[in-house]
């Protein structure tokens, strides 16, 4: 039998947050993913068969650039945190589960900055 109390014994196993954060952060992106998907898909179907430098000035337009960049950050945040607990649920070795968790993470981050910087660069050189 333990001296500790029910609140003693559970301290330090975990936040009680962050899961709730987590999936308000999941469902936020997947409805911000809707309609910046359909946009664009309807952008892409209108520009079917453009030259590439007609596209290119589709994407120097402020509008079309920063819902582009909307749709890079909402895809790959959307993306981390449902690996984040496919990698929770699947992977049982902590030290495992910290590296892949670490490597999602950065991959994430870095070809969401690679994506922006190009269509930045598009936009901006158009």
């Amino acid at each position: 039998m333990s001296l500790k109390t029910p609140l003693g014994q559970v301290r330090g196993l975990g936040s009680a947050r962050s899961g709730t954060h987590h999936w308000w952060m999941q469902r936020v992106t997947a409805v911000a993913l809707v309609p910046l998907t359909l946009w664009f898909i309807l952008s892409m179907v209108g520009h079917a068969g453009a030259e590439h430098g007609e596209m290119a000035n589709w994407l120097a337009s402020p509008f079309n650039a920063i819902m582009m960049v909307l749709l890079i950050g909402a895809t790959f945040h959307h993306l981390q945190l449902g690996l984040q607990v496919v990698i929770e649920d699947y992977i049982h070795g902590e030290a495992a589960k910290v590296g892949v968790m670490l490597v999602v993470k950065l991959a994430s981050v870095a070809l969401a900055v690679a994506a922006v910087f190009a269509v930045l660069k598009v936009a901006f050189t158009a």
